[in-house]
């Protein structure tokens, strides 16, 4: 079926005289997660992990992805005659370099200019223009060949309470009108699907797992415009965007909308997320912000955000104190799928007020699918999980106050050296970011060394980044703000006050196990003028029976015993008796 839809690009590839296509992950909003209509890259190759970009010349078929896929594209890839290409430095364009290799002078690229941002558009020209070769960025060719394409999504959209949000859509708006007179600037395109909900208080589900809808938003110095399919709005949200004067507008009139904007005019842009089809659609003065207003404005939570965070996460702590506990009673009867569990998951959070639906699908994976950094169960094909051995427990959910994200992982039975060594490393790194007290200027690239040195010191490591930001109610992988070792604009970003990350280290060693330890941390400031910490506001016991105690420093074991001594307080008042004193044994100090 691949080799099929592959021959069938090439067909039409030959036939409008192209020499490659390039087909990516995104959507016309940059999403990394998208809807099915968007799924192009996993309909023509098959691999379904969300990040990766397919190469279709005419010879050669080539998909490139990050380390947290390498082991779930290899087995994904098999038979179809795609090689997989990994990526070591994603900030690195590796691709590129490969496809200038492979053209001749004066050949044409393919790609769809809507899925493509300007600033990925002129890396691409950058690199394969002194080959002279055209880019094409018009195509919507895989319509052409995708015949039973999926349709947009049409969910109906619904309001976020402002008791949750902290402030109204008309608050937010004259925030960042205020930004957009710093810049000079008449216009305001908003690209980001989460961007646009959050500065509306409005959710959908036009993606699964992420609550936002499909639609454009254009800010302008007295009006805001929202390009939305209007059969997505109740009346009444049409009542109250017209009450904070916002025009509604068709979706696809967005591309009419930019062109007929006055020469004179200026319009900020984020050229990140900003597709070059539309800033090609622009004839007026164009200001290529540097730091994404409303991303900026999202990710430093409100003190109302904060404080239902907070709540949020005791609830997500009690769903998950019903689902671990059941798990480890299921396993003395009887073996459990990992799929299964995954569904047990998703049910004791959707017990808890608030619960709107997962934040991604659980990634639990039993001895060596734990080492597949981003492994998703299928009820086909899942491991059993038995009462002997590791378990990696990644899990999220979507409240209307607050999205979460933890990983716990257990060994059942009795840890081998190597698990505990790697187990006792991972910790200690986890603990020390928890504890990093900073100076204020300091960047998520100059933190990520706290969570990596123990590791480091045995020979190990960990190819991911170490913490992503988190939205409120939105995506779970947020900007401005992350820990990694790179030079992205995230790791790049200074960690302030009021900013949710998550605290990831992690070891994985290919077909045997896989070990995260994750929380999400606030950062708040510290009793130190100009200087900043964090507050962990995950509640979970983290398990001790794998930790080498000797290699553990006591500032390491007494925060490892007052963190699970907080999460007892704060989940027991919520806790039958049973389940009471399994957490309490789950939280006894070492």
């Amino acid at each position: 079926m691949i080799k099929q839809r592959i021959e069938l690009l090439r067909s039409y590839m030959k036939m409008h005289g192209l020499a490659a296509c390039i087909i990516p992950s995104s959507d016309p909003h940059q999403s990394e997660y998208v809807a099915t209509h968007w799924e192009s890259r996993e309909w023509i190759s098959g691999f379904t992990g969300s990040s990766g970009l397919i190469i279709i010349t005419q010879h050669d078929a080539g998909l490139w992805t990050d380390s947290r896929y390498f082991i779930q594209a290899e087995e994904e890839l098999k038979d179809t005659g795609i090689e997989l290409h990994k990526v070591i430095k994603r900030s690195e364009p590796s691709h590129l370099y490969w496809l200038r290799d492979q053209l001749t002078e004066g050949e044409t690229i393919a790609i769809d200019g809507r899925l493509f941002s300007k600033a990925q558009h002129q890396q691409m020209f950058n690199i394969v223009s002194d080959k002279n070769i055209k880019i094409e960025s018009k195509e919507d060719f895989i319509s052409e060949i995708w015949k039973d394409r999926p349709a947009l999504p049409v969910s109906q959209a619904f309001e976020h309470d402002i008791k949750y949000a902290g402030l109204s859509r008309a608050d937010k708006i004259e925030q960042v009108r205020e930004a957009m007179i710093t810049e000079n600037a008449d216009y305001l395109l908003v690209s980001k699907l989460d961007s646009i909900a959050w500065t509306l208080n409005l959710r959908g589900s036009d993606i699964r797992l992420n609550p936002v809808i499909i639609s454009y938003l254009v800010i302008a110095k007295e009006k805001t415009y929202l390009f939305i399919d209007r059969d997505k709005l109740t009346p009444d949200i049409i009542k109250g965007l017209k009450e904070d004067k916002i025009i509604i507008e068709d979706y696809n009139s967005i591309d009419t909308f930019l062109n007929k904007i006055d020469s004179q005019s200026s319009i900020l842009i984020n050229k990140y997320s900003t597709s070059i089809s539309h800033y090609q659609k622009l004839n007026c003065e164009i200001i290529e912000l540097k730091n994404p207003i409303i991303q900026k404005l999202k990710g430093i939570k409100n003190d109302t955000e904060c404080d239902n965070y907070r709540r949020c996460l005791i609830k997500d702590g009690v769903a998950l104190t019903h689902a671990f506990k059941w798990l480890e009673e299921e396993i003395q009867q009887r073996s459990v799928s990992e799929y299964e569990y995954a569904k047990k998951i998703a049910h004791c959070r959707s017990q808890q007020d608030l619960y709107h639906d997962e934040s991604f699908d659980a990634i639990v994976g039993y001895k060596g699918n734990g080492a597949i950094v981003h492994y998703k169960p299928s009820e086909d094909e899942s491991a059993l999980i038995t009462n002997e051995g590791p378990l990696l427990v990644d899990s999220g959910g979507q409240y209307h106050d607050g999205t979460t994200d933890i990983t716990r992982t257990l060994y059942f039975g009795t840890p081998s050296e190597d698990f505990k060594e790697a187990y006792t490393n991972v910790l200690k790194g986890m603990i020390g970011l928890s504890r990093a007290r900073f100076p204020k200027g300091t960047t998520g690239a100059q933190i990520d060394v706290f969570a990596r040195q123990h590791l480091w010191s045995s020979g190990q490591n960990y190819l991911h980044g170490t913490g992503h930001g988190v939205g409120f109610f939105l995506n779970v992988h947020e900007g401005p703000q992350g820990f990694s070792s790179g030079t992205t604009v995230q790791a790049q970003t200074p960690i302030v006050p009021g900013m949710v990350t998550s605290n990831e280290p992690g070891y994985y060693l290919e077909d045997h196990f896989g070990i995260r330890i994750e929380n999400l941390i606030l950062c708040v400031e510290s009793q130190y003028e100009d200087y900043y910490e964090f507050e962990t506001i995950t509640y979970f016991p983290i398990d001790s029976k794998a930790i080498i105690s000797n290699k553990m420093t006591r500032a390491e074991i007494d925060w490892i015993n007052d963190y699970n001594q907080i999460v007892y307080d704060k989940l027991s008042p919520h806790l039958d008796a049973e389940a009471q004193n399994w957490l309490a044994l789950k939280c006894k100090s070492i």
